[in-house]
């Protein structure tokens, strides 16, 4: 079975369903294919304010399909390269859209499970979640920008040691790494993760959007360039509707009221 990907919006929370709970939410091809349309539609849908992505079941993803790989190991490079072209495009789609894309780590979060999860803007993890790179088991070396995402979250010796051994880490030691940002009890993870997204989702949108492509480029370009672009992205924000809401709440005493626009 192919993992199936649907989609739902709820007041502003626009949630991405890894929904193949039989084999874990395995991702194939025609699974990243599904993920890609989904996060562009959300990303750019006026009624959508934030990104949820989570999976169904006990896993949030194993990764790719190992039944699948089987088949695929006649293709000549030139085919699998080609084939590769959907999960070399998905990484940077979560990172460059203009939501703000939080993963809801309901399980299992292995190989580009992992990667997708690293991805996001950030990680809500429950108590039972587990974590690995997996890529070594199966005679890989990572995809999906892990190599990327994962050194920039843990560290270069941490995510070294993770790629190369591919151990499993519990979901405390994984908060301590700095992988995930919140750590909740399983049966609060949704709710938990809900509240979060309606703060954002209700925020000044067009602000984060900005603040998220700022931060994007902090991790890549020199002081300069990052101040240059921040003084553009501010200059944006001042002529929001939320800003002028924002200082007239302030003058106010009252709590603003923001539109997204």
């Amino acid at each position: 079975m192919v993992t199936q990907v649907r989609t739902s919006v709820e007041d502003r929370i626009g949630t991405v369903l890894l929904d193949g709970p039989d084999r874990m939410n395995a991702i194939s091809v025609e699974t990243t294919d599904q993920l890609l349309l989904a996060l562009e539609e959300l990303g750019n849908s006026p009624d959508v304010g934030v990104i949820v992505i989570t999976g169904s079941g006990r896993a949030f993803s194993a990764g790719g399909d190992v039944k699948i790989m089987h088949d695929m190991t006649s293709m000549t490079y030139e085919n699998y390269l080609h084939i590769m072209q959907p999960t070399q495009r998905l990484p940077g789609l979560i990172r460059s859209l203009p939501r703000v894309v939080i993963a809801q780590l309901n399980g299992v979060a292995a190989g580009a499970g992992l990667a997708i999860a690293a991805a996001c803007d950030m990680r809500i993890a429950g108590t039972s979640a587990r974590f690995t790179t997996a890529f070594g088991k199966v005679g890989f070396s990572g995809d999906c920008g892990i190599s990327w995402t994962l050194t920039r979250l843990v560290g270069t010796a941490k995510a070294r040691e993770m790629m190369l051994l591919g151990e499993m880490l519990g979901a405390e030691e994984a908060l301590e790494l700095g992988l995930i940002n919140k750590l909740v009890a399983d049966d609060a993870l949704e709710a938990d993760t809900r509240a979060i997204a309606a703060r954002i989702a209700n925020g000044p949108v067009v602000a984060y959007q900005y603040m998220k492509a700022n931060l994007l480029a902090a991790e890549t370009e020199p002081l300069q360039a990052v101040v240059n672009l921040e003084a553009m992205h501010q200059t944006r924000a001042f002529m929001t509707d939320d800003h002028r809401e924002a200082i007239a709440a302030f003058a106010e005493k009252r709590a603003p009221c923001f539109a997204g626009r």
